[in-house]
Parts: C-alpha cells; sequence; structure tokens
C-alpha cells in the first residue's frame, strides 16, 4: 500500500484495487483502509463484505459523521460527490445497489467505503444497509445524500450543526424552507406538493407548524436513536417508498424532526430521477395502504359516516316523492339501501381494523400476543 500525504500533513493511505472474487461475481469486495478514518482507532487491513452485509471496518471505530451515499449506475457523478463528502465527514460510505457500470470502482477510487448489492435490492434495502453500518459503528450523525451530484455535500455541516443544537433525532434538507431558490421543475414541484400533503394528513399532521415540508428529500441526517431503531424496523420498505416509511417510523417513535434549507440542483447529468407519474402513483398508494392500516378511523369510518347519511338522505327523497306522486322511486330506493349498507359496512370495517390495531400495539408493548 503506498502513502500520501493528506490535506493536514498526516501520512495516509490510499486504497488498493478492489478484488473480485473467482466466479467473477460483484458480491463481494476487498480494500484497505480509508484515509478519512485516521485517527478513528482502525487500523489497515483487508476486508470483504458480502451482498448487503455491514462494514466491520466501521466496527467500534467511534465516527462522528458518515456520510452514506446509496448508488445504483453513478459511475459518472459518484467519484466527485465522495471527494466532496469527504471534506465534511470522518468517512464516506457508499452503497452500491447492484450497479452494472463502475460505480463502486469510482467510489474506491475516491476514498469511499463500499459496500456492494450482488444485485439491484433498491433504495429502501440500501438505506437499511447503511442503518445496520451506522449502528455497529455507534455513529453519531448519519448524513445520507444523493450520489447524482444534486445534493451538495456542502450543506452536511448545515444539518449536523442543526441536529446538535436542536438535539433533532431527524434533520431533513428541505427545497420547500427558508425562501430557498431551488430550480425545482414546475411539474415537479406541484407532484410534491401534493404528496406532501397527503404524507402529512397521513400522519395526522394538521398543524402547518409541525409539518415536513419536503417528504421526499433524501438529504437527512439520523441521530444514534434514530439509526438504531431504524435499522431494527423491518417495516421499511425496500423501494422509493421507504423515504415515507422513515416519516412514519420517526412519527410513531415521537422523534423531534428538524428541517434546513438546502439547494437542489437539477442540470446534472443522468440525475437519479423515476418517471413522475409512476413513481407518484406508487408513492400514493403506499400513503392510501398506510392510512387504512395505521388510521382504519379516518381511511374508513369517516367515508362510511359520510355514505350512510347520503343513503339517509335518498331514502328521505325517496319516501318524500312517493308520499307526493304515490309512484315508488325504484332508482332511488335502491341508491339509498346501496348508500346505507356500504357506508354501515365501511364504519364496522374501520372498528374492527382499529380494535385489532390497538390490541396488537398493546400486546407488542407487553411483549406478547395472546
Amino acid at each position: 500500500m503506498s502513502e500520501t500525504t493528506g490535506n493536514d500533513g498526516s501520512t495516509t493511505g490510499e486504497r488498493t484495487a478492489p478484488l473480485i472474487e473467482s466466479n467473477g461475481a460483484r458480491t463481494a469486495r476487498a480494500f484497505e483502509s480509508v484515509d478519512t478514518l485516521a485517527g478513528n482507532g482502525m487500523t489497515a487491513g483487508h476486508e470483504r463484505t458480502a451482498e448487503g452485509e455491514p462494514v466491520s471496518t466501521l466496527a467500534g471505530s467511534g465516527c462522528e459523521v458518515l456520510v452514506a451515499i446509496p448508488a445504483y449506475n453513478e459511475a459518472s457523478t459518484i467519484g466527485g460527490v465522495v471527494e466532496r463528502a469527504r471534506e465534511y465527514a470522518d468517512a464516506v460510505l457508499v452503497i452500491d445497489d447492484g450497479s452494472d457500470d463502475d460505480t463502486a470502482d469510482s467510489a474506491v477510487t475516491a476514498g469511499a467505503l463500499v459496500s456492494e448489492h450482488g444485485r439491484n435490492r433498491g433504495y429502501g434495502a440500501a438505506l437499511k444497509t447503511v442503518f445496520a453500518v451506522a449502528q455497529r459503528a455507534d455513529v453519531a450523525h448519519l448524513v445520507v445524500l444523493d450520489g447524482d451530484g444534486q445534493h451538495d455535500p456542502a450543506d452536511v455541516p448545515r444539518l449536523v450543526d442543526a441536529q446538535q443544537d436542536t438535539a433533532a433525532n431527524l434533520v431533513i434538507g428541505s427545497r420547500f424552507v427558508g425562501g430557498v431558490a431551488s430550480n425545482v421543475p414546475l411539474y415537479r414541484r406541484a407532484g410534491l406538493k401534493t404528496i406532501n400533503t397527503l404524507t402529512n394528513l397521513s400522519m395526522g399532521v394538521v398543524r402547518t407548524s409541525s409539518r415536513v415540508s419536503d417528504t421526499q428529500s433524501g438529504f437527512r441526517a439520523y441521530d444514534r436513536e434514530a439509526i438504531a431503531t431504524l435499522a431494527a424496523d423491518p417495516a421499511i420498505g425496500d423501494w422509493m417508498s421507504a423515504s415515507i416509511d422513515i416519516l412514519y417510523h420517526a412519527h410513531h417513535y415521537d422523534y423531534a424532526i428538524e428541517e434546513v434549507a438546502i439547494e437542489v440542483s437539477y442540470d446534472v447529468e443522468n440525475p437519479s430521477t423515476h418517471a413522475p407519474v409512476s413513481h407518484g402513483v406508487a408513492l400514493v398508494r403506499n400513503i392510501l395502504k398506510t392510512i387504512e392500516r395505521e388510521r382504519p378511523l379516518t381511511a374508513l369510518a369517516v367515508p362510511g359516516f359520510s355514505l350512510t347519511f347520503g343513503g339517509l338522505g335518498f331514502g328521505y327523497w325517496a319516501a318524500t316523492n312517493y308520499v307526493q306522486s304515490g309512484t315508488f322511486p325504484f332508482g332511488l330506493a335502491l341508491m339509498a339501501v346501496f348508500l346505507t349498507l356500504l357506508g354501515i359496512f365501511a364504519c364496522f370495517t374501520a372498528i374492527v381494523l382499529h380494535s385489532l390495531s390497538t390490541y396488537f400495539e398493546s400486546a407488542g408493548r407487553e411483549g406478547t400476543v395472546r
């Protein structure tokens, strides 16, 4: 291993070339210690990380600030992002989520620790690996950002400072606070506003002061408590819905959430964005499922009562029509019966689901389900 002189004049080790298993599968990688880890009590040495396993090099290191970057086919940008992120962190971890380009090689060359998924498992799955690594390393501040260049690593200290000053479990870099002049395309801004509103309502957040303004931001900082509970939560999805799942998790644990204004650039090469319509539909579907599961009274009882009263209204209309004309209005009568029965069924279902949810939540706190 050759040596180079760091910015502070210290001597540090360069990363060796990655090793590929004899079968040619990119499911494991060997590397030597990263110079940003110097002084954190870690020694140089080879390590291999199988698919999805945490990077044990960080274990017990006492790493104060870890920047983690989920990446998929971002070889053209990941190197630059890693190099900039290293200026503001004790270590940089890249989760290569089954890329079929040179993302992992570029990240290693730039000085990042790399954990590779043997196949593309999704953004949420990459975050799960991040949380597992951060928990094992006892990281004080975990900052997650994107690898496509849209996020500015120079904002990392702002999120960390906000977390230290407010003791917030989760700090979100937001595009919609503090008068940020972010160049969010108009169609995307409208879609984000819709998702933000639905997400906050699904969490029962009504007051403007308590709302999360940017529920889809991937630029977030987590403290030790949040890292530990997120690493153990099987409810975090594997795909893009994980961003919202994490907010539900934070709401469930009553975590303090702060937002810091950031600027996001959309003028980057190959931005890691999904088809807006299909992505939006998937997010809305996930939100509605969560409302149905977590808030059945809101999702079913309120509409159920509305349908029941609507059915009674049609029934009254049908009766009045019959008294005045002497002709029985079968259409109105059928509508009245249908709406009333549907409303009663929705209310009954809401009560049953609410009872089950309350029971299982209580049983979970007691540690057993009888």
